[in-house]
């Protein structure tokens, strides 16, 4: 995976998470077509950069609102 593709990957990320509907990280990696593994580093990197994602057990979903349960 390049660069760009990388950080095209974060922003779609990202846009699911504001969205609330990323699935699990093995949902993701089979929507991506990336292994779960590199999900879960992509979102390692994400949170690296500053923002706010954590991953809602109750959503099954990462989510971007730190304050939602």
């Amino acid at each position: 995976m390049n660069k760009f593709q990388k950080e095209t990957l974060k922003k779609r990320i990202l846009k699911l998470a504001m969205l609330k509907s990323t699935g699990a990280p093995a949902d993701l990696a089979e929507r991506f077509e990336i292994s779960e593994r590199s999900v879960k580093r992509i979102v390692r990197e994400i949170k690296e950069g500053g923002t706010e994602l954590r991953y809602s057990k109750t959503r099954r979903s990462y989510v971007t609102d730190k304050d939602y349960q």
